[in-house]
């Protein structure tokens, strides 16, 4: 149970921060953190984390998922 209100915590701040950067670089900083982050929370590999987190940050506004609005 803690290790889903981890990832939970660590959804809700990539969601919050994905609506007010402008860049797709910007995003991937952003997303590299969460996911360095995350993976650190949860016990995972830190750099599978930001390699992750990065890539999902730059594309994420290419697949729709955080479009601005």
């Amino acid at each position: 149970m803690q290790i889903l209100k981890r990832l939970a915590l660590c959804a809700l701040a990539a969601g919050s921060l994905s609506g007010c950067l402008n860049s797709d670089l910007d995003r991937a900083a952003a997303g590299a953190a969460v996911g360095g982050v995350g993976a650190y929370a949860l016990g995972g590999s830190v750099a599978t984390g930001v390699i992750v987190g990065t890539a999902a940050g730059a594309l994420c506004d290419d697949a729709g998922l955080c479009r601005r609005y």
